[in-house]
């Protein structure tokens, strides 16, 4: 059974999974925010870079496992595997989507 997540954040994991930089990317809103091992990335251009490099050092993998709405957000948890130590950990990802994309995606 799959998780009922709002579309950009299901084509966001699908893209993600596939390395596809640029489905992932297509799923941000323009002046979109990422947070993520304590760096923060604004807009398209951040997005894409940090796309980019974590691809090339961890070949992630991701399997939501659940979803709940927090305070206006989707905040899904999620078990990530890849060429990281420590491989497979649980993530939480914060998403803000306004719209049909995501305005904003927090990682922890």
């Amino acid at each position: 059974m799959s998780l009922p997540l709002p579309d950009p954040i299901a084509a966001y994991f699908r893209a993600q999974n596939a390395h596809d930089a640029e489905g992932m990317l297509g799923a941000f809103a323009q002046g979109s925010t990422v947070r993520d091992e304590g760096r923060d990335m604004v807009g398209h251009d951040a997005i894409r870079a940090w796309i980019d490099d974590t691809t090339r050092k961890y070949h992630p993998s991701v399997t939501p496992l659940d979803v709940e709405q927090v305070d206006g957000s989707s905040v899904v948890k999620a078990r990530v595997s890849g060429t990281f130590p420590g491989s497979p950990i649980e993530l939480s990802y914060r998403f803000k989507v306004e719209g049909r994309l995501i305005a904003a995606l927090e990682i922890g």
